[in-house]
């Protein structure tokens, strides 16, 4: 039976759960949510997830939200991306970390940026959510010296999570050249077989709306 993925190209929280199902060799398949028209407020859409959000897994009957819960799904059901035994809880620390510290914070300051009509643009509140952003991205560079990959010797979802909204093209206030071991580490990433970027992985476009 086909996995079916609730999501659009725009959503860093999506990409981080299809990129993960792209990853690993299931069979799945990405479902239109229309967010920037209001498609997961609809009364349908709730009877998916209460929550109104996107991602949105749906494989059989079972239904999980919330990126970090749909990866390790993924990992459970496939072996892949968990590292090793040891380092279960590592990998989740930084899965947590990324959903506190940064891509909530990255992708508050890329819409209020890059969605909004540019009259509506709080720059004070743009300004503040960069600085904390900045020492995001330290702490991420930091923890990357000497390392290929942010737990163990492989691809984890600790890497999956906390990369997803660091390859969108939209201005937020990163730029890999500040970050070196950032930018190795994405390019590492982006040179794995089977990686897509979030436009090619996922339905949804900002030049859809231009």
């Amino acid at each position: 039976m086909t996995i079916k993925l609730h999501c659009f190209g725009e959503s860093g929280n999506a990409y981080k759960a299809a990129l993960a199902l792209e990853l690993s060799g299931l069979d799945w398949e990405p479902v239109f949510v229309d967010f920037f028209n209001g498609a997961n407020r609809t009364e349908a859409f709730r009877d998916i997830n209460v929550m109104a959000e996107a991602p949105v897994l749906t494989d059989g009957d079972l239904t999980l939200s919330q990126s970090g819960v749909i990866q390790q799904y993924i990992t459970d059901k496939t072996g892949k991306f968990g590292g090793r035994e040891t380092q279960k809880y590592e990998v989740l620390r930084w899965v947590l970390w990324d959903n506190h510290k940064m891509s909530s914070q990255v992708g508050m300051t890329r819409f209020l940026m890059n969605f909004l009509p540019e009259n509506k643009r709080p720059a004070e509140v743009i300004t503040f959510m960069q600085g904390r952003l900045r020492a995001a991205f330290t702490t991420l560079n930091t923890h990357l010296e000497g390392r290929d990959w942010i737990v163990g010797d492989g691809l984890t979802n600790a890497d999956l999570s906390c990369c997803s909204y660091l390859f969108y093209p939209e201005p937020f206030g990163f730029d890999r050249s500040d970050y070196p071991n950032i930018d190795a580490w994405l390019s590492r990433i982006s040179a794995t077989p089977g990686w897509k970027h979030p436009y090619d992985l996922m339905p949804g476009n900002p030049s859809d709306r231009a």
